[in-house]
């Protein structure tokens, strides 16, 4: 399993992010949480300016996505948004869409 949050030394949150956090009952301190235990389930590695990548966690058992870009260079993890998966839309592993 890939990890990539051990490569994360700095967390930015967009104010999208901080706002779905807050919507959604789930914290900062639970966001840093996935990213580091998180398993990448989806690269974009064409994204820009940085590749980004979907992370999957279970944080108190509660399954948490994480959209992030990373800054390779300087170590930067970029908090895009955060959301539990929707299992209607989601696998029961929460790793792949379910067909439409």
């Amino acid at each position: 399993m890939k990890k990539i949050g051990r490569q994360c030394t700095t967390f930015q949150f967009s104010s999208h992010a901080v706002q779905r956090m807050y919507e959604r009952g789930i914290s900062k301190k639970d966001t840093i949480t996935a990213v580091k235990n998180g398993e990448i389930i989806t690269e974009y590695p064409d994204d820009s300016p940085y590749p980004s990548y979907l992370l999957l966690a279970r944080v108190n058992r509660r399954p948490i996505h994480v959209l992030l870009a990373l800054d390779l260079k300087d170590h930067i993890c970029y908090i895009i948004t955060v959301y539990e998966p929707d299992p209607k839309i989601w696998s029961d592993d929460f790793k792949t869409r379910r067909p439409q």
